[in-house]
């Protein structure tokens, strides 16, 4: 008896400590997945103790930008789902050849989507491409480069239009910024955007590409269309053509009749750390001594005042909080564009090809983050320079 009790809790014991080894790995794996999530979640959970929570928190949330969001993410699962970036991959790099060309495609693409969909919706149509490029020609060594490249490409790629990001058009409303002074202003830091991230991708080697195995590559062309025109409503909606709480419904209700699976894969946690950001930076911009020192910076210098807020709080709540505070719009928005590039959270959107990275590639994160700041505040730096010359 007392040999089979000591066996007895010998195997609980065992069970007892492989429950919590898993338990242990399966946290650890959700923190590091999810970082700044828990970090913008507890950063907003400590703003509401200091902003007690009221009617004017509704006004906080960008609800277009949630509802497009959603709804882009859960067409791309959909086309994710019918192969449909993974065959117009292999067609991109069957046209490219090496590495280098293929980069530049990438880049070059995502730039120029940026200036008519705006960054973020960019990034979730594009980085997928550039994903299944590199892994079907073995070349996921250049992952981390080139997705911060395209990164870039959508922060910067969007500042000439009004529709290009959602600060511009904020800004182009509040102060009735005429359209051609609008592009004029933002001439100069485009094309130095431009000739710069070209010379990014040119220290990228050129590396014959060749297509590994593939799958038969047959696509549904039904569906394919489908997903198309559902696609092709949400950029209406960015361009208010649809109103957002339209376009939210079809999608969901589509993809849900047509491919359950697809919102299933969809990023929840990425739509919930842009809801913790607007929660923060609407308290933030509440707190009477923060207003009172942005208040006193912008009058000392516009530019890098906005510059800089856009670091800790991310360029469109800095866009919203210092418009009130000043009407040098030119500065303003030179800054909240320029200030896309620098770190991690100076535009949401930076957010989206974090977790893109991070959901691909495992144990490369401290390595990601560094070339990201090193490449970011390179180009924030040279750009800022260039334009307090000018101005």
């Amino acid at each position: 008896m007392r040999a089979s009790t000591v066996r007895h809790h010998h195997h609980k014991h065992i069970h007892i400590s492989h429950l919590l080894h898993v338990s242990f790995v399966g946290a650890k794996k959700f923190i590091s997945k999810n970082a700044v999530l828990l970090i913008s979640l507890t950063l907003a959970t400590v703003s509401c103790f200091i902003v007690k929570p009221d009617k004017e928190y509704l006004g906080y949330f960008d609800f277009k930008t949630l509802s497009c969001l959603l709804a882009t993410l859960a067409v791309i699962c959909a086309l994710k789902n019918i192969r449909f970036f993974t065959i117009t991959a292999r067609k991109i790099v069957s046209c490219t050849g090496n590495t280098r060309t293929l980069s530049l495609a990438l880049v070059y693409i995502t730039f120029i989507g940026s200036m008519f969909l705006a960054n973020d919706m960019a990034l979730l149509t594009f980085l997928p491409l550039g994903y299944i490029s590199l892994s079907c020609t073995g070349k996921e060594k250049y992952m981390a480069p080139i997705f911060i490249l395209q990164n870039i490409a959508a922060n910067l790629g969007g500042m000439l239009t009004p529709f290009g990001n959602p600060q511009n058009l904020y800004i182009y409303t509040k102060f009735n910024i005429p359209t051609l002074e609008f592009m004029g202003i933002m001439a100069l830091p485009f094309v130095l955007s431009f000739i710069l991230f070209t010379c990014g991708c040119l220290f990228i080697p050129k590396e014959t590409l060749s297509l590994t195995k593939s799958e038969d590559e047959k696509i549904d062309p039904r569906k394919t269309a489908f997903y198309l025109c559902l696609f092709a409503l949400t950029i209406l909606t960015v361009f208010r053509v649809v109103p957002y709480y339209i376009c939210l419904p079809i999608i969901l209700i589509s993809v849900f009749l047509t491919d359950k699976k697809a919102l299933l894969k969809v990023d929840y946690a990425l739509l919930l750390t842009f809801v913790c950001f607007f929660l923060l930076s609407g308290n933030v911009a509440r707190i009477d001594v923060v207003s009172e020192f942005f208040s006193s910076l912008l009058k000392k210098n516009t530019l890098l005042t906005s510059i800089l807020s856009c670091q800790f709080i991310s360029n469109v709540p800095s866009a919203i909080l210092l418009s009130e505070f000043t009407d040098n719009y030119k500065e303003l928005l030179l800054g909240v564009n320029i200030g896309g590039v620098g770190t991690l959270i100076s535009s949401l959107a930076s957010l989206i090809t974090f977790r893109e990275y991070t959901s691909h590639v495992k144990g490369k994160t401290l390595k990601y983050l560094g070339l990201f700041t090193a490449l970011n505040f390179g180009f924030l730096i040279i750009l800022t320079l260039s334009v307090m010359i000018i101005i």
